[in-house]
């Protein structure tokens, strides 16, 4: 993991949460959804297939580990949470990632897909703080 470097996409639109122990987590700065991206720690990697088994294993513990946050960050900012939406696509930003966003049968795009959509408005500051203390607990 010593070669691994965020690709720079990620700084603009996202915030830097936590190191867990395979990814890399940022908060997508998107007040319209809790939203959470992990990226595993793998120099090079892109695809899913590209992680040793034991990371393919630990990134999907690391997925689920998202989405018991995501449900509780969106209640924090008043946007319970329906549906976990779950997404590798990478169709922009090479690098491996994956999506875990919290969706509700009222958002904005509901049930369209949120990436690419028009629309995103940065968390306001208090809200965002308090976002990223919780998910960094």
């Amino acid at each position: 993991m010593s070669d691994f470097e965020v690709d720079p996409a990620f700084e603009t639109g996202s915030i830097a949460v936590a190191d867990w122990p395979l990814c890399h987590i940022r908060l997508q700065d998107d007040g319209r959804f809790p939203w959470l991206i992990l990226i595993p720690r793998v120099a090079g990697a892109v695809e899913i297939e590209d992680l040793e088994p034991e990371d393919r294993a630990r990134l999907l513990e690391e997925i689920i580990r998202a989405g018991e946050l995501v449900r509780p960050l969106g209640g924090k900012a008043g946007l319970a949470v329906d549906k976990l939406n779950v997404a590798a696509l990478g169709n922009v930003t090479a690098q491996l990632h994956v999506h875990v966003v919290g969706r509700r049968r009222d958002d904005p795009l509901w049930p369209d897909p949120v990436w690419g959509r028009p629309g995103a408005f940065p968390w306001p500051d208090a809200m965002r703080e308090a976002l990223l203390a919780a998910a960094r607990a």
